[in-house]
């Protein structure tokens, strides 16, 4: 009894064997001298394995074998030996691009730009605690699009930062989330940046990320769930927009907001297709499974009181999401739909006109495992941003090629971007090529 005490503690430092063969240094010496049989070092290994927790882990197991090995979890999960509900959580994002930006006046009397930039998309440092089986916390402090055109190096700030109660009554029909995490707004502003297929996400879904809460995460109180992944939603309430993302129809911001009422909404996703039913919320599935959904999203803040040139005014905004997404082992489509309610045109004119705004993308990728996961994408998106006179419509198209090294872990890519402004929103096409680098764990 006691030499199985012994040899129990002992490889707790330092791993065990397979139930195969003796890989375990200490258990083959002791089988080796004899101590041992085979079967009574493999016995004890099965018994033990049972009980030992992974302490730490980073590899995902079922990552399919890209060229630079298998993809990563999002961060590095340590364990404490007395505690093993309790957890810490740390990783890194890092995206860098190359590129080369171009800006065409239709206006002859305007000088075009042809500039190169390089600076990084995305810096964050991400941390998570489990204080027990049920609560964890998780946050990031990020400095994105440092060194970006004339902007500088810029600064730190939090991201994400909330408190998720998960299954709390032992269902995945009620889970809860406190502080800054994200309303569902939109899907792709949803899926987390290390897996969106391009890193600039499209101009219509980014604005639906300011319309009713500041970058979708101010802080917030959320209730979510799914039922056997079929049905999922979101209901959510919290504080709402911020004057310096609170736009007009060209893109113009007021003097100041001086009140305002919470946001409230919420979204709900069906999966109707047996076995198609969307388990994780991402765009890049690497040639692996299927799904199918649709989901309707509904959030209202019921008042906005705000300054601008043609005086104090008190408005309501709406915004209604369609999406809908499919992959099918390789292949994978996403399509939103963005409606917009209480849109003023123009905050430095003397004339209070509020309106709407509606606007779309498609967005695809086909991944080829044969070439080492490369995977040419495409996206085209039209929105305007007024429904009235003018011409206020603007229209993108991106095309590239991801390649996956590791996954999400690491990946390069290049893209080619054309945004075509209408006349009254600036009245110029800008042109991109980037080169985009991706570090994730």
């Amino acid at each position: 009894m006691k030499k199985a005490v012994i040899i129990t503690a002992i490889l707790g430092c330092v791993g065990l064997a397979s139930a195969e063969e003796i890989h375990n240094p200490i258990l083959k010496k002791l089988y080796e001298k004899g101590i041992l049989t085979k079967e009574e070092a493999l016995e004890l290994d099965k018994k033990e394995e049972k009980k030992l927790i992974k302490h730490a882990n980073v590899i995902k197991k079922d990552s399919p074998e890209f060229l630079l090995g298998k993809e990563t979890h999002p961060n590095l999960k340590i364990r404490p030996f007395d505690n093993p509900d309790m957890y810490i959580k740390l990783g890194i994002r890092i995206q860098g691009t190359f590129e080369n930006y171009k800006v065409d006046y239709n206006d002859p009397t305007k000088e075009d730009i042809d500039t190169w930039d390089a600076y990084m998309r995305r810096v964050r440092f991400e941390v998570g605690v489990g204080f027990s089986k049920h609560v964890s916390f998780m946050m990031d402090i990020r400095n994105d699009k440092a060194n970006y055109q004339d902007k500088g190096e810029g600064n730190f700030k939090v991201g994400d930062a909330y408190l998720k109660i998960k299954k709390p009554f032992g269902t995945s029909l009620v889970n809860f989330k406190f502080y800054r995490a994200k309303i569902d707004v939109s899907r792709t502003e949803t899926v987390k940046s290390a897996w969106v297929i391009h890193y600039d996400r499209p101009h219509v879904a980014d604005e639906a990320a300011q319309f009713i809460s500041h970058n979708r995460r101010a802080t917030n109180a959320q209730i979510y769930g799914n039922w056997k992944k079929k049905i999922h939603y979101q209901l959510a309430f919290g504080d709402s927009v911020y004057s310096g993302k609170f736009h007009d129809a060209k893109g113009n911001t007021p003097d100041g907001i001086s009140e305002q009422d919470f946001f409230y909404g919420g979204k709900l996703i069906l999966s109707p297709i047996p076995g198609w039913e969307e388990t994780k919320r991402t765009e890049t599935y690497f040639g692996r499974g299927k799904h199918i959904e649709v989901g309707i999203g509904y959030w209202r803040v019921p008042k906005i009181k705000y300054t601008d040139n043609s005086g104090t005014h008190s408005i309501d905004r709406t915004l209604i999401n369609y999406e809908f997404s499919a992959h099918y082992k390789g292949a994978f489509i996403q399509y939103e739909y963005f409606d917009f309610d209480g849109v003023e045109k123009d905050f430095t004119d003397t004339r209070y006109e509020l309106g709407k705004s509606n606007g779309w993308y498609i967005t695809g990728e086909y991944v080829i495992p044969q070439l080492y996961y490369i995977a040419p994408f495409a996206r085209y998106e039209e929105w305007k941003k007024w429904k009235g006179e003018g011409d206020y419509k603007l229209k993108s198209t991106v095309v590239g090629i991801n390649w996956y090294l590791r996954g999400n872990s690491t990946k390069v890519g290049i893209a080619y971007q054309e945004d075509d402004y209408g006349k009254d929103i600036g009245d110029k096409k800008i042109k991109r090529i980037k080169f985009t680098s991706q570090w994730f764990f």
